[in-house]
């Protein structure tokens, strides 16, 4: 038990003082346990909601296998999909809860990766994760909701490779795999962007280091779509790519104002720094 407990030595107490936030090793690892716990936590009590109410999740998270037309669809007119195993139902109950209990508990662990940051932030950066905070869950959800809504014209382009003879038979915990991806994946690169403000805020990057490298960047992101995307199919590259294009020039044009005014107000520093000592009289 007493590895449970936070130590009340004076070594400790001072690092909790610093005005700086800086931690010991052991603080770190143990703020990292605690936040680990809390994540874990919120993911599984999004799960237990998830069971409890499978039923609605479950046609939400097939809508597009449905939207798809029929010629790709083992039953005709009914939305169906194969399950290859005994334990399958069950462990599709449980996948699909997981998922459902991931994406509502994000802002929960959005904010827990964010609180284990700004300690290794000095006091005047430390303002800025609340304001990522905010703009990081609405952005992951967009992110999410704009994989789901683009997911069947990628499903949709895959299977029509398939010959006219055919049928495909997708397997529940294949599609599930899926979209757990095109999800997180969505959702986290959005993110991408608003992690470049943050740097330029806390003024690890300049606007001119990024506006040098604009054209590496765009094409990264073309790179990071095609290969990130587990269909890798071009509409869903596109998909996915021309979004965080977009939203990386309003992140460029935010770091430009920025660094703008913040220049100006250093040279204004300067200059007020030189007046003074220009007003110094001489010994």
């Amino acid at each position: 038990m007493a590895l449970l407990k936070r130590s009340s030595t004076p070594k400790a107490s001072a690092a909790a003082d610093d005005p700086d936030g800086r931690m010991s090793l052991m603080d770190h690892l143990r703020e990292l346990r605690n936040r680990l716990f809390k994540m874990i936590i919120a993911v599984v009590a999004g799960t237990i909601v998830g069971l409890v109410f499978f039923d609605p999740i479950w046609d939400f998270m097939t809508g597009p296998f449905c939207r798809l037309p029929e010629a790709y669809r083992l039953g005709g007119d009914k939305c169906s999909l194969v399950v290859n195993s005994v334990t399958g139902g069950l462990f599709i109950n449980l996948k699909v809860a997981f998922i459902f209990g991931a994406v509502v508990a994000s802002p929960i662990w959005l904010y827990q990766i964010w609180a284990f940051v700004t300690p290794g932030l000095y006091r005047n950066e430390k303002r800025y994760s609340y304001t990522f905070l905010g703009l990081a869950v609405p952005l992951f959800l967009a992110g999410a909701s704009l994989a789901y809504l683009t997911m069947d014209k990628g499903l949709s382009l895959l299977l029509g490779f398939a010959p006219d003879n055919s049928v495909p038979l997708i397997d529940v915990s294949e599609y599930l795999s899926f979209l757990m991806m095109m999800l997180l994946i969505f959702g986290v690169s959005f993110l991408l962007p608003l992690l470049l403000v943050f740097l330029n805020l806390i003024g690890v990057v300049r606007y001119q280091a990024v506006a040098k490298h604009q054209r590496m960047v765009v094409f990264g992101f073309f790179v990071f779509a095609a290969v990130a995307t587990p269909s890798q199919d071009p509409f869903t590259m596109l998909a996915l790519a021309l979004p965080m294009i977009a939203l990386f020039f309003v992140a460029e044009a935010f770091m430009y104002f920025h660094d703008k005014r913040a220049d100006a107000a250093a040279a204004l520093k300067a200059r007020q720094i030189e007046e003074e000592l220009d007003g110094t009289p001489s010994e």
